[in-house]
Order: C-alpha cells, then sequence, then structure tokens
C-alpha cells in the first residue's frame, strides 16, 4: 500500500491510500478520486516526503514550506521528524566519508569490484557507478557491494 498527499483544483490538501502507483493512476483516470471537501476529481499528487516512524512514535517537527502555503487537514502529519534528520544527517556523513576515503571508479566499477574479488587485484576501498543489472549480477556472484547512499538535497 501506499499514501499519496493529494490536492484538488481548488487547492484542498488531503490524502488517500492506494494498492501501487498505477492503481493510482488507473483511479485517476476513471475520476474516481475526488476531494472529499468539494468533490473535486481534478486532483494531483502534492509535494510529499519519506516519513520514518521510529519504535518510540511520532515526534513533531514543522511543516514543509510547501505544506504551510495551502490550508492543512486537520489530522496533518509532519514531513520531517526529528529521527528522519538525524538519519539523514548520518548518511550525508557515511556518504561523504566514502567520497573521500575510495576511489572513484566511475563506469568501471563493476569490473574492478570483480577483479578484487577473485584476486587479481589488491583490495581498495572504491565507488563508482552500476546500473540496477550490473548490481544484481555483483551480488549473484557474491561480490560484496552496496549503493552510495543518495539524499533528495543531493539531486538538487
Amino acid at each position: 500500500m501506499i499514501r499519496y498527499n493529494l490536492r484538488c483544483e481548488r487547492g484542498h490538501a488531503f490524502e488517500s491510500w492506494f494498492q501501487n502507483s498505477s492503481a493510482y493512476d488507473s483511479q485517476v483516470r476513471r475520476k474516481l478520486v475526488a476531494c472529499p471537501t468539494c468533490g473535486s476529481s481534478k486532483v494531483e499528487k502534492a509535494i510529499m516526503a519519506p516519513q520514518i516512524v521510529g519504535k518510540k512514535g511520532r515526534e513533531t517537527a514543522a511543516p514543509a514550506p510547501a505544506e504551510q502555503a495551502a490550508p492543512a487537514p486537520a489530522e496533518s502529519t509532519p514531513l520531517m521528524m526529528a529521527q528522519e534528520r538525524e538519519l539523514r544527517a548520518k548518511l550525508k556523513e557515511l556518504r561523504d566519508h566514502i567520497v573521500k576515503n575510495a576511489d572513484n571508479v566511475g563506469d568501471r566499477f563493476p569490473n574492478e569490484a570483480r577483479k578484487m574479488h577473485y584476486g587479481d587485484i589488491e583490495h581498495r576501498p572504491i565507488y563508482g557507478e552500476a546500473s540496477p543489472e550490473e548490481a544484481r549480477s555483483l551480488i549473484e556472484e557474491g561480490v560484496e557491494v552496496s549503493p552510495l547512499p543518495v539524499l533528495p538535497d543531493d539531486r538538487n
């Protein structure tokens, strides 16, 4: 199941659950998704951020600026909790450490990782590019690989 934050043509914000993204697309095309406030079936996905909930429950945080622009529903949830900010900081620290202490081999990563795994070259810390298929193949061969953490801020 996936939860989407939605907004109608009149700016009303609401959320709804769907089995998957194609179920959402299908229901919107057939005009089965409607705003609970005004009944409009002209809806679109609103800006969303991932939400990570810890075992101890939810902590409150200020809503993101995009959410402040439109009236929030009575039961709005914070977009970024303290645990998420902490996780992002740790992931950024990990990635920065890897980039600083490993060699970037670019698109040669799959070949370099294999050579190290099979003992053809000396082991050293490396990172680089691999397609999902190449990464899957490496894992199936027993080569220990892990994706380099990428955060939304890095894509801007």
